[in-house]
């Protein structure tokens, strides 16, 4: 038994967020029904063809789903979205600002039919406010929440190279419907949850914020190196490769002098005596860094760091993650179905011993018309004349 088997989730999703919410439910055992517009579906299908002419995207965040084809405006979608609704514990949508609404899906329009159904709106500002009517795309959120500002070099800002504004929202969602299915477990009733990307990355916002608190200067962009450590970031080899490190104290800062630079004497010299005056010296200190470390390969370095428990690791690319060592000893990576064929998928990261995963297939565009219209009481006629007149 998984934790949410016999759980049904309908799913109104696009994009990153809703999608990636939804596949974690499903990976904990929900039967996720994905309602897509006939003949395109997500978008995010068509946003490149790199996963073996799949999207990585949405390989990535729609495994373990049934994809239900229909026009949610055409005249019997009502019909058919009530008897979805009828049986299911939990409506996800992240359509544009008021779509949901104007369709008859909001948890207001809902709550007295289906009082035990928890409504979940993901939206880039929320339900309210001056904003609530902004489009809002993961760059746009990086931007809008301060994340840009402090990420990136001294020069230039650099956004995040994954969605995590997208992600952010997600996992607020997804943990917000584990926390009201709970919470119906003891009521007996549903609820609404209004996620925002916006509200979602501020969270993650924190340390700079408090950083910066009463008009103190935040914290600078530093690149790859930590604002405010030093110590700490991407340093070369001799190889050419990079090696990240971390120092966090002064016993570390000792180690690191006697047993990696090999320089004893600088554990005690009192201009990098503190974090804050190794911070305010970090130029001279990078350039004595590069110079010890230009005689070694990264691996040596990697060896000095490691014997002197300072920690470190490898300037990865994405080929080496497809490899790594680690991943592979934890046996994290199983093969999924998708309609290119099987492929690699990681297990989601913390699955109890108590039960597996559910790890089933990506599923090509409308996939699971017939049979969830079957399970709704649709005969095979019915089913034609559905398909004749658009609606599926």
């Amino acid at each position: 038994m998984r934790p949410l088997d016999g759980i049904t989730v309908i799913t109104l999703e696009h994009a990153i967020a809703a999608p990636f919410c939804t596949r974690q439910l499903a990976d904990l055992g929900a039967r996720v029904i994905k309602v897509e517009r006939p003949g395109v579906g997500d978008f995010a299908r068509a946003y490149d063809a790199r996963a073996r002419g799949l999207a990585s995207h949405f390989v990535w965040t729609n495994r373990s789903k049934e994809s239900l084809t229909l026009d949610v405006k055409h005249g019997e979608a009502p019909v058919i979205l009530g008897k979805l609704l009828a049986g299911a514990d939990v409506l996800v949508q992240n359509l544009a600002p008021g779509a949901a609404a104007r369709l008859g899906l909001s948890y207001e329009a809902l709550k007295e039919q289906y009082p035990r159904l928890i409504v979940c709106d993901i939206s880039g500002y929320g339900a309210d406010g001056p904003y609530r009517d902004k489009k809002a795309y993961d760059l746009l959120i990086q931007s809008e929440s301060g994340f840009l500002s402090i990420t990136g070099s001294p020069d230039e800002p650099a956004k995040a190279g994954c969605s995590i504004a997208d992600i952010a929202a997600g996992m607020y969602a997804y943990t917000n419907i584990l926390a009201a299915l709970i919470q119906r477990g003891k009521t007996g009733q549903g609820c609404n949850i209004d996620v925002s990307m916006l509200e979602s990355m501020a969270e993650w916002m924190s340390y700079p914020l408090y950083y910066a608190m009463d008009g103190a200067a935040p914290p600078p962009r530093a690149g790859a190196a930590h604002a405010t450590i030093y110590p700490y970031g991407p340093f070369p080899a001799g190889d050419g490769k990079t090696v990240m490190l971390g120092l966090q104290n002064e016993r570390e800062w000792e180690l690191f002098c006697t047993r990696v630079l090999l320089q004893p004497e600088l554990a005690k010299d009192p201009r990098y005596a503190s974090n804050a005056l190794r911070t305010a010296a970090r130029q001279e200190l990078r350039e004595m860094i590069v110079h010890v470390f230009s005689t070694l390969t990264a691996e040596q370095v990697i060896e000095r760091l490691d014997s002197a428990q300072i920690a470190n690791a490898h300037m990865n690319s994405m080929h080496d993650l497809w490899q790594h060592a680690q991943l592979k000893a934890r046996q994290r990576w199983v093969e999924v179905a998708t309609p290119a064929g099987p492929m690699p998928a990681l297990l989601p990261p913390g699955v109890p011993n108590a039960y597996e995963a559910r790890m089933d297939g990506v599923p090509a565009l409308g996939q699971h018309t017939d049979a969830i219209l079957a399970g709704l009481g649709y005969g095979t006629e019915a089913i034609a004349s559905l398909r004749a007149a658009s609606a599926v």
